[in-house]
């Protein structure tokens, strides 16, 4: 097919996005695959291909018989739906337009949710109101070792991980068997612009992607890239990160061993491209912005004085966070997925701002005045995703108290305890973000342009890499 037709195809593809108002639960993305297989049984397979730890189904979906195979999966990270609305909505697309199909000649492999249980822990927030404040006092993400995108096997110098978790063995048993050409794990960040990951370079279509995104009334994220180290490779798009390049970077910023600081194992990327020769895209898309996000006109520091304040910031931050902890730990009487992610959190966070603060003194370019942006992010973003954990420590204690109250303990001296933390948690959490959504101009982004942009960008990848392999 011609490119300019293919592209015709893309477009009306992407215009037709529903206007989605709410999140879809679990159940509801799960009953939608099975009513979409039985009513197009001849194009859409399905079948489970592992259980979660919890012992929860994880289904697949087959659609088509193209030359190529791709796989797609949301939810590696259980707060980051966005891309679970996308396979939700390109699911049944797929069955049902066969120019679609034609155009992108792939045999379509599509994991709607490969984190179950851990996606049940954030729809609290899933139908709204769509708050800073709303989001987080719901939000859940597991420590980085029970993360599924970042549970894959290693070995490099000192770090040895090879424990990936179920839904990890369950995605690497279909990356085995498929040996994708095109894989697209989707993740989203909470709040700022939208930036992409690739794990190879692809110039044609870096101004494609940054017009989908203009296309949708949505910035770009030009403040501060996600790690120090991050390889840009156009405005907004960078290399896909490695855990070697993590390993290197602690090595070099800190006097302790990377291994002890690197808990958890590398990449669906690093992983699927030792088994076959796979173009991987990740596109961040955010449920909020500010217009800051996006402002590059000099600012009234230095980009190394914007990063050493976000650095103390954040010090404090965990040092209150510690505080509470060293209260309430030895009152929790289960382990419980917020107690977990507390812990890890507390156990590694000095040690990433030891290195980010080494990073920022010894590293000259960053003299410069910082942008707008720049500062943005290093400050009021910054303290958006730190009202994240302090959400989590909140449920883990509403959680313990719940617990003990269902179980018919007695109101205790230990029970007198954890209400006076979670009072001094709650207070802290509701006055933090009420300066929060005062401080910050956001605009809550539609359900559907987001999903538009991770659609586009998954359609002009997956065009570029089938041309790319027809020519090579």
């Amino acid at each position: 097919m011609e490119q300019a037709q293919a592209e015709t195809i893309f477009k009306r593809i992407i215009n037709d996005v529903p206007d989605y108002q709410v999140f879809l639960t679990v159940d509801e993305l799960n009953e939608s695959s099975q009513q979409l297989a039985s009513q197009y049984p001849d194009t859409v397979k399905l079948e489970e291909i592992g259980r979660s730890r919890k012992g929860e189904p994880i289904p697949l979906l087959t659609i088509g018989n193209g030359r190529r195979t791709a796989l797609l999966f949301g939810c590696p990270h259980p707060n980051e739906p966005i891309g679970a609305m996308m396979l939700e909505y390109l699911s049944w697309r797929l069955a049902t337009d066969e120019a679609l199909r034609e155009a992108l000649d792939y045999t379509w492999y599509i994991i709607k949710v490969v984190d179950p249980d851990s996606t049940r822990l954030n729809e609290g927030w899933f139908k709204g109101p769509f708050t800073p404040h709303h989001y987080a006092r719901h939000f859940y993400r597991p420590p980085g070792n029970q993360q599924v995108e970042w549970t894959f096997p290693i070995k490099y110098k000192n770090l040895n991980f090879d424990s990936p978790m179920p839904e990890t063995q369950a995605l690497m048993r279909v990356m085995d068997r498929v040996k994708p050409a095109f894989m697209y794990s989707l993740h989203n960040a909470g709040f700022g612009g939208v930036y992409f990951y690739m794990s190879e370079e692809a110039p044609p279509v870096y101004k494609t992607l940054h017009d989908l995104v203009h296309q949708q009334q949505l910035p770009l994220s030009l403040g501060e890239p996600e790690m120090p180290y991050a390889e840009p490779l156009a405005t907004a798009i960078y290399r896909m990160p490695t855990s070697v390049q993590t390993y290197d970077y602690y090595e070099k910023y800190t006097d302790i061993d990377p291994a002890t600081i690197l808990r958890s194992g590398t990449s669906s990327d690093d992983y699927v491209r030792r088994i076959a020769n796979t173009f991987t895209l990740v596109c961040e898309v955010p449920y909020f912005y500010d217009p800051r996000i996006e402002d590059t006109t000099p600012g009234n520091k230095s980009r190394r004085e914007a990063i050493l304040e976000n650095v103390a910031m954040s010090r404090d931050h965990y040092q209150r966070l510690r505080q509470w902890w060293e209260a309430a730990e030895p009152l929790l009487t289960a382990e419980t997925p917020f107690r977990a992610t507390i812990r890890e959190t507390l156990a590694t966070a000095e040690h990433n701002l030891a290195a980010k603060e080494a990073w920022a003194l010894g590293t000259d370019s960053l003299n410069r005045p910082a942008t707008v942006a720049e500062l943005f992010d290093n400050l009021e973003v910054a303290a958006f995703y730190q009202l994240l954990s302090v959400g989590v420590f909140r449920r883990l204690l509403e959680d313990e108290l719940q617990r003990r109250a269902a179980h018919g303990a007695r109101r205790d001296g230990a029970a007198a305890q954890l209400t006076h933390i979670l009072n001094s948690v709650e207070t802290y959490f509701e006055d933090r973000a009420a300066w929060l959504e005062n401080a910050l101009d956001y605009r809550v982004i539609p359900i559907r342009h987001l999903v538009r942009v991770q659609l586009g960008a998954a359609l002009y990848l997956m065009d570029y890499v089938q041309r790319q392999r027809d020519a090579g």
